[in-house]
């Protein structure tokens, strides 16, 4: 007799306990579904510079259609789509003017940023125009702000977003190398080539541990990418355009199509 309701006993614990946990399971599951809108945050990388097919709308923020969060939001139809990444911007960019939109409706946000804080059109002015002693002691002065700086500009970006989209699911991209190595490659020597993919890796290191620490999940796009960089003979990287020199060293539409969507999906 004890023994048949002992086992009774710890049957309707195990019920009740199970129930509860079920309970808060289907309760947080009802909170993630219930924040299904969509918000794109970032630089040029996330708004499309480079794929063309701007929204008018953007102004020179160049808002593309052919850009990751458009395409993924056209083929997903999240409950709300707002896509508030710009041209140009940089960590404090970000923090000022585009995060509005996030709530606790936000069930995803994706963003790239942190290139145009390490100085990536300095960097790539210098290693174009000058020397390979040059090229590499300006990525080498990058790679100090790198080291130095960025992590907390980061921080400032990821704890914020954190703050307003408590429910969301961060996925921070990161940027892809920019030259194939090996053989020719007018302009550019092997040695710029290499030190411009080190200081890629390097700012991809950095930002993928920061967005780790604040439990994001960070989108490498670099396998994507790997076959179509620059000199390759399949680029999916505008090379320096004098004609508009604002899409050089940006994905085409192939680039967002096939190395930034891809790596996206995976993981949104």
């Amino acid at each position: 007799m004890r023994r048949s309701r002992l086992a009774a006993y710890v049957t309707s614990l195990l019920l009740a306990v199970g129930a509860t946990l079920t309970g808060s399971a289907t309760a947080q599951a009802s909170q993630q579904a219930a924040a299904t809108g969509y918000v794109a945050l970032g630089d040029s990388y996330s708004s499309g510079v480079g794929a063309g097919s701007y929204l008018s709308s953007s102004g020179d923020c160049k808002r593309s259609t052919k850009a990751y969060p458009y395409l993924w939001a056209a083929a997903n139809a999240p409950s709300s789509f707002n896509f508030t990444a710009c041209s140009g911007a940089r960590t404090g960019d970000v923090l000022a003017s585009q995060l509005g939109p996030l709530g606790t409706g936000t069930g995803l946000v994706s963003i790239t940023v942190g290139g145009n804080d390490a100085g990536f059109a300095d960097v790539m002015t210098t290693c174009v125009l000058q020397s390979d002693s040059a090229c590499v002691a300006r990525i080498n002065t990058a790679k100090t702000y790198v080291d130095a700086t960025l992590p907390g500009q980061l921080d400032k970006v990821y704890s914020a977003i954190s703050a307003k989209a408590p429910a969301a699911h961060v996925v921070v991209l990161g940027y892809p190398r920019f030259y194939q190595l090996g053989g020719t490659c007018p302009g550019m020597s092997q040695a710029k080539r290499s030190a411009i993919n080190n200081a890629a890796d390097y700012l991809n290191t950095a930002i993928a541990k920061r967005a780790a620490d604040h439990g994001f999940t960070f989108g490498d796009v670099r396998p994507t990418f790997t076959g179509h960089e620059l000199c390759s003979g399949s680029a999916w990287l505008h090379s320096l355009n004098l004609l508009n020199v604002g899409e050089s060293y940006h994905p085409k539409a192939a680039g967002q199509s096939g190395g930034y969507l891809p790596v996206f999906r995976n993981v949104a």
